[in-house]
């Protein structure tokens, strides 16, 4: 089977081109350094050509508001118009949970705008909504710290390991289309600002964190409900946080 991952050579493409390949199919890892660029068009529809599942885990280059919209839409569309006139069978797209929550996040606001041209195009799909990756914690900490302190809400996080979610779109591709939405998350739950310290006293990082239910996440106002699966449905992976943490330290020694 011919599979096109468009932002293979990412933190979860190259992942996921590295399994496929293992399981003896064609797979093309689309990106822009590869000369595959889903917001120009460029050797999209030559990539494209003859595949029959295409998995979309491709991010904007920039979160600014403006720019993440334009990166889903456009890129989205020249994705989606390709396939069709590729008859591509099976269009994947991994997105994030409660998209339809805070339209003041323009994360949330692009991923949305993503979702609904998959759903109203012609090409069967399935719409992965994920929560956020323990790969990330670094990056919410460095974008709310300011000097050696950094303010978090103490709304609760439910985060996945990226290797989970691998695992998770493995399945997802060689099966077939639902025409809607899985969720996947992380097999535990913590208050955002508990979770981060954990994380920054593990690699012995001073900074402090304060808990505050006041505190913006990247610009909103967050609750218990944002950042976890809705309902009881979601599938969880097996990766708790002390486990990835270790695998994550051990990493470092081992680069070191």
């Amino acid at each position: 089977m011919k599979v096109v991952v468009i932002g293979g050579t990412g933190l979860i493409g190259s992942k996921l081109v590295k399994h496929l390949k293992q399981l003896g199919h064609e797979v093309i890892a689309a990106s822009p350094s590869k000369g595959i660029n889903a917001l120009t068009g460029e050797g999209l529809k030559e990539a494209i050509q003859d595949a029959q599942v295409v998995i979309d885990v491709a991010n904007s280059p920039s979160f600014e508001d403006k720019a993440v919209l334009e990166f889903f839409e456009v890129s989205g569309r020249n994705l989606l118009a390709a396939e069709k006139e590729a008859g591509v069978k099976h269009h994947v797209a991994l997105s994030i949970v409660n998209t339809d929550q805070h339209p003041e996040i323009g994360y949330f606001r692009a991923k949305r705008a993503q979702e609904n041209l998959i759903r109203s195009s012609s090409i069967p799909y399935t719409i992965v909504r994920a929560t956020q990756f323990l790969e990330f914690l670094g990056a919410i900490a460095q974008a709310n710290t300011v000097g050696n302190t950094i303010h978090l809400p103490t709304a609760f996080i439910q985060p996945i390991a990226a290797d989970d979610v691998v695992a998770a779109l493995l399945k997802i591709v060689l099966d077939n289309p639902v025409n809607g939405f899985i969720e996947i998350a992380g097999p535990e739950r913590f208050p955002l600002s508990e979770l981060v310290e954990r994380y920054l006293k593990a690699l012995h990082d001073p900074r402090q964190v304060i808990p505050d239910s006041r505190a913006l996440y990247y610009g909103a106002q967050i609750n218990d409900e944002t950042l976890v699966p809705h309902g009881n449905h979601a599938q969880l992976g097996t990766t708790n946080f002390k486990n990835w943490m270790e695998n994550q330290t051990r990493k470092t020694s081992i680069q070191k």
